[in-house]
């Protein structure tokens, strides 16, 4: 029969002190945070670049298209309408009344046509540096409305009569009369104005953030994680205090005292 090593239990390694030793060799940590946390995170950051780049694309394309459509239209109207001859559509409900707007949109802040220039321009500027953050498709196609109709106006106030930065705008839709009295006269890129700042204002109620995320819903994330740091965790690894095997153990006994009786009989 061959002798057990009275020395054996003696010689067992803790599974915690196992782990330090392995860390130590290998040179990174084996917990939670370093083999959960990083992968998760890289996914993140990987998933939000391709929607960056579809959202912008989207804010872009949504700009673009509302830009040719008020040029196109204002093109067609003053090549086809005439100051003095306004054209019923509908019955009545729209009619089609060539104007020259030097205000804001809707005819408000006539005789600030500079100023308003300048603001059309900070608008743009501010829209494009946001576009770096965006992530949502709601708010691609809010901010692209805006960001075409507010171009749509600034190319008026550049290039039309009588100068530079005090060009009238093209107007031509009016509903309900031809002499914009129930409602002003306005064009396509006032249309999109609109649209997109009652659509960046419901999102903005709604919780809707640029990236996509909403605030109700991090709000929350945020509470569980606390509520989780003060709970123990039940699936995690032993700390490096327990033992290797209980079945080991409960052969130690046994192996002590036939070391025992063989040292007598020697």
């Amino acid at each position: 029969m061959r002798e057990s090593d009275p020395g054996r239990a003696s010689r067992r390694v803790p599974v915690g002190d196992a782990l330090c030793e392995l860390q130590a060799v290998g040179g990174t940590a084996l917990s939670h945070d370093s083999t959960d946390r990083a992968p998760s995170d890289d996914a993140a950051r990987s998933d939000h670049a391709p929607r960056s780049r579809r959202t912008v694309a989207l804010l872009a394309g949504v700009a673009a298209v509302a830009l040719a459509l008020d040029i196109l239209t204002k093109i067609l109207a003053v090549a086809k309408l005439r100051p003095d001859e306004p054209v019923k559509l509908l019955g009545g409900a729209v009619y089609l009344s060539l104007t020259r707007n030097t205000g804001a949109a809707f005819n408000l802040g006539a005789g600030y046509t500079a100023v308003l220039a300048v603001v059309a321009v900070v608008v743009i500027v501010v829209i494009i540096r946001f576009a770096r953050r965006l992530g949502s498709v709601p708010w691609a196609v809010a901010l692209g409305l805006v960001l075409g109709g507010a171009a749509g106006n600034l190319t008026d106030r550049l290039f039309r009569a009588p100068a530079p930065f005090r060009g009238g705008v093209i107007d031509f839709i009016s509903l309900f009369g031809p002499d914009g009295r129930p409602w002003p006269i306005f064009n396509v890129a006032d249309s999109c104005l609109v649209c997109g700042v009652i659509l960046a204002v419901l999102l903005e109620l709604t919780g809707r953030k640029l990236d996509g995320s909403r605030a109700n819903r991090s709000a929350g994330d945020e509470t569980k994680r606390a509520d989780g740091a003060g709970t123990p965790d039940t699936d995690a690894e032993p700390s490096g205090t327990g033992e290797v095997e209980p079945a080991d153990t409960a052969d130690e006994p046994a192996a002590e005292r036939t070391a025992g009786r063989r040292s007598g009989d020697s």
